[in-house]
């Protein structure tokens, strides 16, 4: 479909309920429904069209429009464009009527925008709270404008989370908030039968950290890329690009080709040092513990290739908006076309001895089903959704930095189970050493130096974005909506998690208690990051925990 045919249904469909369009940057488009319409006009994209449901948005307009506002994401992968539907909603009493009937994946979407913002949504189903802490006050807005990002509202600790009551005749085994095989924060609540999981209740974001808050109230468009590295501690380039990308999309500014070659080439390395990772966590989960030490031994020399182009095993601090911060010289090509030679032989090793382990796939096989439908419905990304035929990869469907310019395939499995999202991901591996490869020739063409644009003017105000990048879990969405003071309106991050997790309900319904944390890691979730560290002094042997007083003023200064 083109940008024009959806223009079309939508006017014909809502009459007065379309309020008009616009086309802010060439691959998006803009739609102004009004609130009474929304639910009407997403059934028409959701069930009428081939529009896939990305996220929805809540942004506090009261100075610059007098509203707040609403905006539900969609994107048509195979035509190469994103539609928006804008929904304003009174600054004083403001209220949309809620989707999540109508997509379910909207669910957690509405709720933070509750929790944050203050929109309600009538008609949700399940208006229980998301994002905020269980003893934060009642009607205390944090991303309202008028909320300062360092004020701490006083504690409500009578206030409790209201979990699902079980249903008739089971038990509740809990799972979380620390468990062994999770590495974060999270709490799964399972109801059971015996050894057979009848429901499942989730409560999470125990560590929210406001980064969107600080992006638009004290950060700096070239210091939020440094934040957003640091939303993951594994695929953080991918947040940094992410937001790069943003900014350069709606203020047009254009990338040197040689930076967008060495941004493919560390968005590669990432995926391929996450995936081995998760493969080992896999491992470990099941009681294989074999793969989890190989494919860790292995992923060692790819750490420390990173370290040598950046300067870091992780956390690179290598973008800015325009381009990058370091060149990858020619005489460090061989080196890593080495590296990535000689575990790309490894990682066919590892290939060979998985597909055919008989334990390993009756382990995996026809465990955690999520289908084609399950995941439009709950709008799942990545590894998930092309472990169910699912033919969707940011990098093919809105191409960005030089994925455009290589040759690679989309890996897809149909068996919607566990055992497809772990081939999936090991085949994709395969394709990252390729095209990092071709990222290497690239390099060898290309002049040496020229990595960066210089910005000489301000980034404009009233422009919007949206960017999506192909992380190793999945598609990492922002949105963008810039404004004065060098800093944005709004800004929002939809990690792969997000769309991913919710859809845990319905892959451990009817299994067993032991499957339930395989197929949790298989979804490669990333919860959080901890929000203190603990000092050993190597001497003394003596530990001290610091705390957020501490970490806050140290990082002020």
């Amino acid at each position: 479909m083109t940008k024009q045919d959806i223009l079309s249904l939508l006017k014909a469909k809502l009459g007065a309920g379309f309020m008009g369009s616009t086309e802010p940057i060439p691959d998006q488009l803009w739609v102004e429904v009004k609130p009474e319409a929304v639910v009407q006009a997403v059934e028409i994209l959701h069930r009428q069209t081939v529009a896939r449901y990305l996220v929805s948005v809540g942004s506090d307009e009261r100075d610059i429009k007098k509203r707040f506002a609403v905006y539900h994401l969609f994107t048509f992968d195979k035509d190469h464009f994103f539609v928006t539907l804008d929904v304003t909603a009174d600054p004083h009493t403001p209220q949309v009527p809620s989707i999540t009937n109508v997509i379910a994946g909207a669910n957690w979407s509405e709720r933070e925008i509750r929790d944050l913002l203050g929109v309600q949504f009538p008609g949700h189903p399940d208006p229980r709270r998301l994002v905020l802490a269980d003893d934060w006050p009642a009607e205390v807005y944090p991303l309202r404008k008028e909320f300062d990002y360092s004020q701490k509202p006083e504690s409500h600790p009578e206030q409790a989370y209201k979990f699902k009551d079980n249903p008739p005749g089971t038990t509740v085994v809990a799972m979380g908030p620390y468990f062994p095989v999770f590495e974060e924060a999270t709490y799964f609540r399972l109801y059971v039968e015996g050894e057979k999981v009848v429901d499942v209740d989730y409560r999470g974001f125990y560590a929210h950290r406001g980064i969107e808050k600080l992006g638009d109230q004290t950060l700096t468009y070239n210091q939020i890329p440094f934040m957003a590295e640091r939303i993951c501690g594994i695929c953080g380039f991918v947040h940094n690009v992410s937001f790069c990308k943003l900014v350069e999309h709606a203020a047009d500014i254009k990338v040197p080709l040689r930076a967008d070659y060495i941004r493919t080439i560390m968005l590669e390395l990432e995926r391929i040092h996450s995936h081995a990772l998760w493969l080992g966590v896999a491992g470990h989960i099941i009681g294989f513990d074999t793969v989890l030490m190989q494919t860790w031994r292995m992923r060692e020399p790819i750490m420390w290739l990173c370290e040598k182009i950046t300067g870091n095993r992780k956390t690179y601090g290598m973008n800015l908006i325009g381009g990058v911060r370091r060149d990858i010289p020619r005489a460090l090509v061989p080196e890593i076309r080495t590296k990535i030679n000689n575990m790309e032989k490894e990682w066919l090793a590892v290939l060979d001895a998985v597909k055919d382990d008989t334990t390993l796939r009756m382990r995996l096989e026809k465990v955690g089903i999520l289908n084609k439908e399950g995941c439009h419905e709950w709008a799942a990304v990545g590894p998930v959704a092309r472990a169910a035929d699912l033919d969707m990869d940011a990098r093919k469907d809105h191409p960005y930095c030089a994925y455009d310019a290589i040759d690679f395939k989309v890996i897809t499995a149909d068996s919607n189970d566990v055992w497809g999202r772990t081939v999936v991901r090991i085949l994709e591996t395969l394709e990252s050493f390729k095209i990092v490869k071709q990222s290497l020739d690239a390099l060898m063409e290309l002049p040496e130096g020229d990595i960066i644009t210089e910005i000489r003017e301000e980034i404009p105000a009233g422009r919007i974005a949206i960017s999506a990048v192909e992380a190793p879990r999945g598609e990492d969405v922002h949105f963008l909506l810039t404004g004065g003071n060098n800093r944005p309106v709004r800004w929002r991050v939809r990690c792969p998690t997000y769309p991913n997790l919710p859809t845990i309900p319905d892959m451990v319904r009817g299994e067993q208690v032991a499957d339930v944390p395989i197929i949790v890691g298989s979804i490669d979730p990333c919860f959080s990051c901890t929000e203190r560290m603990e000092v050993v002094d190597v001497d003394s042997g003596e530990i001290r925990i610091y705390g957020q007083e501490e970490l806050s003023k140290w990082t002020g200064r």
